[in-house]
């Protein structure tokens, strides 16, 4: 079962304070992506379509979803292979309602209910998929809808067990 989500508000001003940090996150990302080995093992083995740009950019937002979660507080465990995998088949259960991969794709993603983090996995929608392009600092590119969705699934995955590994703090109340 799923945590309680974590409000879109609070996932917004998170993941903003990453992307303002610059530079300065990437050895923070570097850390927690080592501290996750078997998700940035999951991401390493499923990127390599991806191209070397659009890899990056699903590292980063890998990075800034386990941020989101740790800054929130409590605990957050090592997720394992088997959380993965039980993540991998609810998802690969929905995967033909949520494709073709076009401009439609991310409004069906929202549809499904049982995300767990639904609002960091819309955070993550909006950037692939919505973000204005007055809002999009110079080094960001534009990533095909295809590819999109294939970082939009991977880190659907992600979240998913995360969540599964997250044990909120005990006076958190969302």
């Amino acid at each position: 079962m799923a945590n309680p989500a974590i409000t879109r508000d609070t996932v917004h001003e998170l993941a903003e304070a990453c992307s303002e940090a610059g530079d300065s996150f990437q050895s923070t990302a570097a850390r927690l992506i080592k501290e996750q080995r078997k998700l940035s093992r999951y991401f390493e083995d499923n990127i390599g379509t991806l191209g070397p740009m659009n890899a990056q950019v699903a590292l980063y937002m890998l990075a800034v979803s386990i941020r989101v979660l740790q800054q929130v507080g409590g605990r957050l465990r090592k997720a394992s292979g088997s959380d993965l995998n039980g993540a991998t088949t609810r998802i690969q259960a929905v995967v033909d309602s949520l494709l073709p991969a076009d401009e439609g794709f991310a409004d069906r993603a929202r549809a499904i209910e049982w995300r767990a983090q639904p609002h960091l996995l819309d955070e993550i929608l909006w950037a692939l998929y919505e973000r204005p392009a007055e809002d999009k600092k110079e080094e960001e590119v534009d990533i095909p809808h295809g590819e999109s969705a294939l970082i939009y699934l991977l880190l659907w995955t992600a979240v998913e067990a995360l969540d599964a590994n997250w044990v909120p703090p005990r006076d958190w109340q969302p």
